[in-house]
This record gives structure tokens, sequence and C-alpha cells, in this order.
């Protein structure tokens, strides 16, 4: 007797769960480091848009798994990421109804460092790590870092993390306010799912409007944030040290600038 082969079943990138009032998303793209692509970005996209229309959801937390959260764009896309609703990566120019909480483990990397900004609280394991590295590779952050880092960073530490490239640990992220608590290893979710509990016990519409009151006042500057970061991408865009950058990096190799 012959068999027919079933056809593979491709996992999901985008898992969600429901914990009581609080809906749980999960990437689920960890083989590479939940970086975002077409695909990830739609699924994130649907997930985000359950949230929010979803009455019986009060709150939500966003989760990279057990051992990252995000590295940010994946470099073979092309920047093809971008959707309707929410923008970059599906969230970063979301106007949400409902709080959601980032659990950081590991590293949050570029876009992944811009995803967390987007988001309204963040809980991280203690071994975790934030950074916008894109000067390294000859470009720089396009999805709200330049401005949104400012909003919740002391300036300096926010000139440091853009200019320099390298990363800060959670601690120091925790003690410059970035992180609202920090966790064990591993527990990250589970704290986070905590708070967003509390959140969710209080009031839905009290929450809600409330939410988007102050997020409002924060993205009365969004607009001259994004028209900055325009005018600093068309600084760069086509010149040979951003092609050297991605190149190198693809490569796996130390960069050549030319400053050209």
């Amino acid at each position: 007797m012959s068999r027919t082969a079933s056809p593979a079943v491709t996992p999901s990138l985008v898992a969600t769960e429901r914990d009581g009032r609080v809906l749980v998303i999960t990437l689920q793209r960890e083989h590479k480091r939940n970086a975002v692509d077409r695909a990830l970005a739609d699924a994130l996209d649907a997930a985000l848009n359950t949230l929010d229309a979803d009455p019986d959801i009060f709150a939500g937390v966003l989760t990279g798994g057990r051992t990252v959260f995000c590295a940010g764009s994946d470099l073979t896309s092309g920047g093809d990421y971008v959707t309707e609703r929410g923008g970059e990566y599906g969230i970063i120019r979301r106007r949400r109804r409902k709080p959601l909480i980032a659990a950081v483990e590991g590293v949050a990397l570029g876009g992944g460092m811009e995803i967390v900004l987007a988001c309204d609280m963040v809980v991280a394991a203690s071994d975790a790590s934030f950074g916008l590295p894109e000067v390294v590779r000859g470009v720089l952050p396009t999805c709200g870092a330049l401005f949104r880092a400012l909003q919740v960073l002391p300036p300096n530490l926010a000139r440091e993390l853009v200019m320099t490239g390298q990363p800060m640990n959670a601690a120091r992220a925790y003690e410059a306010g970035l992180v609202n608590a920090l966790a064990q290893p591993g527990d990250a979710l589970a704290q986070a799912l905590q708070l967003a509990r509390c959140i969710a016990a209080n009031a839905p519409l009290s929450v809600q409007a409330s939410l988007g009151a102050m997020n409002g006042v924060l993205a009365l500057a969004d607009a001259a944030g994004w028209e900055f970061t325009r005018a600093a991408l068309g600084a760069i865009a086509g010149s040979q040290d951003a092609h050297e950058g991605v190149r190198a990096f693809l490569e796996k190799r130390v960069p050549v600038w030319t400053g050209r």
C-alpha cells in the first residue's frame, strides 16, 4: 500500500496564550534570535490586533522565550517588515489601547530594543542586555530609538548607547529607569505576568484611558522624532560605509570604514 507523505507543518512564528485577562505573546523564531522578517512582523501584528480587539483581554505580555528577546531586523529581509496598522515589526508605530509589558530574557538588540521601547513597561532577567549596535554596522536606528531612548533614559546614556553601539546590562537599565523590575534568569515572564495581572485587576476603561493620555503626551513629539530620524538616515543612505557595514556583518568580518 502506497502512502502519501503528510505536508510539513510550519510552526507558528508567534504564539498567543490566555492567562486570565492577560494575553501572553511569544516570538518563536529563536533559531534566528527572533530577528524580524516579513512573516514574523505579520504574525506579531495579528497577535497585537487580538490584544486590542478582544474585550475580555485587559493587558498583554510580549516575550521572546527563555533564551533571547529579539536581535532586531533580519538583514536578509531588505526592510520588508512594515505592517499597515503597526508600522515597523507590526508594533513600532502602533497606537495601542491596552498596556503591553516586555518580558526580556537574553538580548534585546537594535530593533529588538526598539520593540522594548514601544512597550509600556519592562521586566528583564538580571542577565539580560539592551543595545543599539547599528553604528557598528554603518547604519543607524530607524525604528524610534533615536527619540524614544531620550524619553526613558538620561540623554547622556541614550547618546552612549547610540554612538558606541555597546550594550548595557539589565542592572544599569533598571537603575536608569528603562526596566521596571529585575527577575532571576528564566523568570522574566513569570514576573511580567504578575505585573500584568495587577494591572488587569483594575477597571479596564480607567487603565485604557490613563494609558491613552500618557502615551498621547509622549506621541506629541513623534512627528519631529520621525522627521529627524529620516534626516539622519538620508545623511548615510547609499554611503560606502553603510554597504560595507552590512557586508562585513554578513561575512562575519571586521568592517573597513572610509567615511564615505
